[in-house]
Order: C-alpha cells, then structure tokens, then sequence
C-alpha cells in the first residue's frame, strides 16, 4: 500500500515540436533544480521517468499531496513572465492504494488509477482519489472540491476523486491572507525586519531614544562596514559584492568588543555620494569600512579600507588580488586587519566562530549568496527564488547550516506573511522547525538558528524554551539587531515588557536606520510598558501608508488609554476598512499565545474601546436565543448545515459523527475537527487562525426559518453563517 504520484507535461509533443532541444533542456533543468529536491525533501523517490511524464512513490499520502501542491507552485512561479509556447504546465493525479513491485518497477491499480486521475486534472491542477482524500484532507489545511464518482479507463469500479483547489488556498481569501502578519503580532514584527521602507522621519525620532554609541558601548569602537561597490563588468554580479559586505557584518558582529551596524542601516546608503563622516554622523559610528569587488571568472580583486571618520584620515587600505577559492582565506584576513587596527582582542569562542568554514563547495556558497540578497526583499517572487536556491546549496552541500538557517528564516518569512502560493502554513511550519534544529546540529552555535526556533517556541507558548532560544542567539550575535529584535518579540509576549523594551532600544541602536515596520513594534512595546504617549511617537516616523496592521491597532489602543476617543475611532475605522470582518474574538484567539491574561486583556479593552466588535460585523444575537450545549449536539453528528454567510454567499457544511466537519463556499473548502464545549461550538483547522480552536455561541435566529435555510446563526472569527441543518 503506497501512495503513487503520477504527472506529465501538458501539450508535450506540440512544445517539443516548436523548440525540442529548448523544451528538453527546460524540462531536464526544471526537474533537476526544483522537482526532485521537492521530491526528496517529502521522502519520495521516482519509479520511472518516461519522457514527460513520472511515477513516483511516497510512503505518506501526506507527504504526495503536499509534494504535488509545491511542484505546482514552484512550476506556476517559473512560468511568470515567460511566453505561453515556452511555459511547462504539469497534470498530477494521486492515489493511495495496492501495488505490485517488481524489482524497481511498480504495477497493478494502484498505479493505474494515479495516472488516470492525472488525466482528469486541469493543466497546472491536481485530482487526487477518495483513497488520499481521506487520509490527506484534514491535515494540510487544503481546499478541496469533490468530482464525484468517476468511471475511469480499464478501472472495473468507479473511483471518488477530488481536486485539490490551489487558487482558493493560494491566497485568493483576501481577509485571510492580509490578516496572518497581524495575527501572529510579534512574530509579524520578526518578519518585518526584512519587509518595509525606511523613512527619514526616523532620524528625528531616534534622537530622543538612545544615547550616543560612543557613551553607550562602554569606550567600544563603533563601526559601519559599507555596501562593496561592484565594478565587474558582467551584469548581476552584484550579488557576490553584496553577500561579501553581508558576510564582513556577519562576522564582525558576532566579536563582542565592538559595536557594529546592521546590514539595513549600512545599506541605506548603497548608491549614495555621501562623504564619510556624514554616513558616521547619520549611524552615529566613528569607524567607517568601504570598499570595492571586481569578480572575473575564478579571480577575485578587492580594494578595502578603513576611516576614522572623527579625524578624517585612512587608517588602512589594501588591495587584494585572489583566487575565488581562496575568497574565505581573505574574509579572515580583513576581519584580522580591522580588529588589529581597532586594538580589539578576540575570546577563543569568538576567534573559532569567525574561522569556521561555512562550507567547502564553493558553488554551494554561490547560491548561499545569492538566496542572501533574495531574502531580504520580502515578497513573494522573492522568497521563492530565495527558498530554491537554498535549496540548491543545501544540496550540494548537505552540511552546510548557514543554508539551512538562511531557509529556516526564509520559510518563517512565508509562514508570516501567508505565502501558501510557495508553501502550505503547516507545512512551512515543520520545515522551519527542522531547517533550524538541522542548522544547529551542524553548527551548534548559530545565531540565526536559535532566533527562528525561538519564534516557533513562542508560537506553540514553550515559554522556557523560547526565551532561553533568544537568549542564546543576543549571546552568540551580540551585535545582532535581529537576534535582539527576536528576543524583545519574545519577552514582550512572555510578559517580560521592561526587559523587552529594553532590548528593543538595543535594537534602534544597532539599526539607527530601520525599516518602517520596526517602529510599528517599536510603539506596540512601548504600548505595552503603559507609555502611551511615546508610543504615538514611535508610530508617527511611519508614514501611514506603509502603517502595517500591528502599528495600526497600536494607534487605536495608545489613543483609546489617553482618552482620545476620536483619534482612537479613526484608528479603528482604518482597521475595519482593511478587514471589514475584525473582530475581538478572532483577536482573542491569535494572540493566545501571550503568557499572560492581564497583557492580552491590556491590549483587547483598548481595541474594545477604540470601537472594534466583539464578533465579525458586530453580530449581537440575544442570550434568549442562544443554545444550550444539548441544543447544539442535536444539530451536529451525521449533519449538513446549509446556508449563507453574512454577505450572502452559500455554504454548505458536513459534520460527521466521529467530530470532523468540512465546509464548502465560493472560496473554497476548509475541513477540520469540531466540539461541543461549555454551550459553544468550537471548531479546528491547520488552515486558519495558527490552527487554534475557535469557540462560539449559536443562536437561533428570529428572523430565520428552514425555507431561507436560515433558521440558526453561529458567529465565527471571519464572518456570520446562517443556516439550517439536515441528516
């Protein structure tokens, strides 16, 4: 019994007839690049190849269905932009079910109904049998539409077969999608390191909030390490530039006798003719590094130097001529000459850190590089290219755990930011967890490894666990602004708020220059440390069109505890406005995840006030129509409620005896569990709200009767829905 994907090429002969070594070529690459590590990444293993089409076998349904939704995804993501007698569209049909193996072949129904089902898919879909269905559909937080029984060729008996919805739980739930950053709140603020533009306002605004570095770092030097200039004369080069002025930070950073400015401040002033001691003077540094890259095939020139930016002069310059492969040997030697002329002396941990080999494929560190400067434009096209070539790196080099930490982060990025285009939530939630405790296992003391884990440990509320995982990522990366902005997330949702500001003033100060959303969380922990007014400071160096939806609450809930009813109410218009179906309930339950009951119910009266509804759209029903635990088991078990939502879309709903329900409306299908619990009805789904519970009354509704199909109405965290129910 094994699970069989089956997929060929839509229109094959016809691309083949047009360009036949192109569309080989495209094929072999497609496949080699991005569907076998998809493949290998879900533990399949491909039976046979033939021409355009494959059989591949999986031990896990689970493991098929989500290794089929990638490769489409991954598949539609390479087609954007190119011309449609270019383009490689895949059919992929799966079934669960007996087979026979001869030797390294497989055969019998089992595999035969996969490749079937695969010519019932659309071009680019997926159809997968009753089989799978049943053991896949509530586990992936999928959309599914039913077929039906279809008679299917040489098969004796008619097949269930259902189609896997992949526009509907791509992102086309608009609320859905738009509402995840700000559901996750501080994870949110995680992602938004790498999301965002930064406004001149900020300079004014950090004025008033740290000290001078110089005073602040203890008599350490300060310093800025420079965008590299590239001056290659091939085009998109610019990558190896960038990840060497990436790689000089990094490793600077982690040397606690200094003080270093993050990568975002510094490249802010790539491309810009400022003199020296004006940059010094906006990153409040004294020392300034700057340099240039001339990369020609496997020779490698770099001219490098460094200024003390109070007296104006050059206090070293140098000009390097090496071998590409030698380019790690050189990193050390300028990390050496800069903590030599800065008379900094190294710990033992610290010298082993900076001298560790990333890796020793040197390919693999070509497309390490570039997925760097690809996570750092958070968006969607963005992330996946940079999840690909991560990929690409892990692969030819299996040990590398800086490409396992840069994918742990990046998959983190599509969790955030609801990218389900690139990757189901729950799936990117696994591969986050394991991208980072492999990085850990190969490189016991990544920064950036314990970061992401503690995020995810804070999500799940391991408290201990998260804290002592942001911990030891500020303690491995004292210079790091996004360990020690991990760390303020956690401790503010750990109840931690002085600590958290603390550390999130320690953040301003590594990144002077941040990114808009950064004051966003700026406010909200200034809001949760009860200083309202600072806060709305914090808020107003974001201009409100890049306001994101945590610095929007923050403004509700900061002007609702000064009394500012109106600018409080305006707050929450611009919220209801972009989420018209908001509410407290929904709140309630995505921000669960605060350690303690006094921080959310600081956050939800405020929201309360300021004017968001305790449920979607202001539903209110009366407590004498509201049912009692007996009433609503009577309308669950073995049950279909049929209806419509509150804007007047249909739904349909089975509940099933064993506790499992599975809803169906025009975006779609959602399946999950269901309980009866203290008078609420509750429901659960790896698709929404972080795959919490959700928990509300049903009421019957007085307007309501069985031939509207409305006799009832259950208030759930995205909308209203109106039915009647029927065995």
């Amino acid at each position: 019994m094994v699970a069989i994907l089956a997929a060929d090429v839509v229109g094959y002969s016809r691309l083949m007839g047009l360009d036949e070594t192109g569309t080989l070529s495209r094929l072999k690459a497609l496949r080699r690049e991005l569907i076998e590590p998809s493949i290998e990444g879900y533990h399949g293993r491909i039976v046979k190849l033939m021409g355009d089409g494959a059989l591949v076998a999986f031990e896990s349904v689970v493991d098929a269905v989500a290794c089929a939704v990638e490769i489409q995804r991954v598949a539609a993501q390479q087609n954007l932009g190119l011309p449609e007698d270019t383009q490689l569209v895949f059919r992929i049909g799966i079934n669960l079910g007996d087979v026979i193996i001869d030797k390294d072949d497989f055969y019998g129904d089992g595999v035969n109904i996969a490749a079937r089902l695969e010519g019932l898919s659309d071009p680019g879909g997926i159809v997968i049998s009753g089989t799978a269905y049943d053991q896949a559909h509530n586990k992936l937080g999928l959309t599914f539409k039913s077929l039906g029984e279809q008679r299917l060729k040489n098969i004796p008996e008619r097949v269930r077969a259902y189609r896997v919805l992949l526009e509907q739980t791509g992102g086309t739930r608009k609320s859905r999608s738009r509402r995840w950053p700000a559901s996750i709140g501080a994870a949110a603020l995680f992602l938004a390191l790498i999301a965002g533009i930064f406004w001149p306002q900020a300079v004014a605004l950090l004025a008033g909030h740290r000290s001078n570095l110089a005073d602040s770092a203890a008599g350490k030097p300060s310093i800025a390490v420079l965008p590299f200039t590239d001056l290659g004369e091939k085009a998109g080069q610019d990558y190896f530039a960038e990840g060497l002025t990436d790689d000089l930070i990094t490793d600077l950073a982690k040397i606690s006798g200094l003080l270093v400015i993050a990568r975002n401040s510094s490249f802010s002033f790539k491309d810009q003719s400022l003199e020296i001691d004006k940059i010094a003077e906006q990153l409040n540094v004294r020392y300034v590094v700057e340099g240039s890259v001339r990369r020609e095939g496997d020779l490698v020139r770099i001219n490098v130097q460094l200024s003390d930016a109070k007296t104006g002069r050059n206090i070293w310059a140098e000009r390097y001529d090496r071998d590409y492969s030698r380019i790690f040997a050189l990193q050390d030697e300028l990390i050496g000459r800069i903590v030599e002329a800065l008379s900094v002396r190294l710990t033992e941990g610290e010298r082993a850190q900076i001298a560790r080999l990333p890796t020793r494929n040197l390919e693999a560190y070509d497309f390490y590089t570039r997925a760097e400067q690809k996570a750092y434009a958070v968006d969607f096209r963005s992330i996946g290219e940079a999840l690909s070539l991560y990929q690409k790196a892990i692969k030819l080099d299996p040990a590398f755990a800086d490409a396992y930490s840069g994918y742990a982060r990046a998959t983190v990025d599509v969790l955030g930011f609801d990218f389900q285009p690139l990757m189901l939530s729950a799936v990117a939630r696994q591969r986050a967890y394991e991208a980072a405790g492999r990085a850990l296992e190969l490189n016991p003391q990544s920064s950036r490894a314990f970061a992401v884990l503690g995020i995810l440990q804070m999500l799940d509320s391991e408290w201990d666990q998260a804290i002592a995982s942001v911990q030891k990522a500020v303690a491995l990366d004292p210079n790091g602004a996004e360990a020690e902005l991990n760390q303020a997330i956690v401790l503010t949702y750990a109840g931690q708020n002085p600590e958290a500001l603390a550390a999130m003033e320690r953040v301003l100060q590594l990144d002077p220059k941040p990114r808009a959303q950064v004051f966003d969380y700026y406010g909200f922990v200034l809001y949760m440390n009860h200083q309202y007014e600072k806060a709305l400071q914090a808020l107003s160096a974001v201009q409100p069109q890049e306001r994101s939806d945590l610095g929007l609450e923050t403004l509700a809930m900061a002007n609702a505890r000064l009394g500012r009813t109106a600018e409080a109410h305006d707050a929450a218009a611009a919220i209801l406005k972009k989420i018209p179906e908001q509410n407290l309930a929904g709140y309630r339950v995505v921000y669960a995840h605060h350690r303690r009951q006094e921080d959310l119910d600081h956050r939800l009266g405020a929201l309360r006030a300021a004017g968001i509804p305790e449920r979607s759209f202001d539903f209110r029903g009366r407590e004498e129509d509201r049912l009692g635990a007996a009433a609503i088991r009577a309308l669950t078990g073995d049950q279909t409620w049929v209806g419509h939502q509150h804007n007047g879309a249909p739904f349909v709903m089975e509940l099933s005896a064993k506790g499992d329900f599975a809803v169906s409306s025009q975006n779609g299908m959602i399946a999950g569990t269901f309980t009866v619990e203290d008078n609420l009805f509750c429901t659960q789904s790896a698709a929404t709200l972080l795959g919490r519970k959700f928990c509300a009354p049903v009421y019957r509704n007085p307007q309501g009767s069985r031939d509207t199909q409305d006799e009832y109405a259950w208030p759930d965290s995205v909308t209203v829905w109106y039915f009647s129910a029927s065995q």
